[in-house]
């Protein structure tokens, strides 16, 4: 997966979660002051970092992340969009 796949993925989840046109959202949105995020909203991202892409987030690291580029480089810094990749790519080609 590329940083512009794992941002179109942020993007469609915050869209859905907080009922906004996708079209509003960009790499340098804040999450509190731009799209007025709160804590329960910021939460369920995390988790869904989480679940997506097999990556862990500390309070402390997600305290860090202010923006949606933020998020975007967490994920594709923990090297899990890389494995779930590679992973995706040895199960099809087990399939065969």
């Amino acid at each position: 997966m590329n940083r512009e796949q794992v941002f179109s993925l942020i993007q469609a989840h915050l869209a859905d979660e907080l009922e906004l046109d996708p079209n509003t959202i960009s790499e340098t949105t804040r999450f509190r002051e731009d799209l007025e995020a709160d804590s329960l909203d910021l939460y369920t991202l995390v988790q869904e970092l989480e679940d997506s892409y097999g990556v862990r987030i500390s309070d402390e690291e997600a305290t860090r992340i202010l923006t949606v580029g933020q998020a975007v480089d967490f994920v594709m810094a923990s090297g899990a969009v890389d494995s779930r990749s590679s992973a995706a790519a040895s199960q099809g080609s087990d399939a065969e």
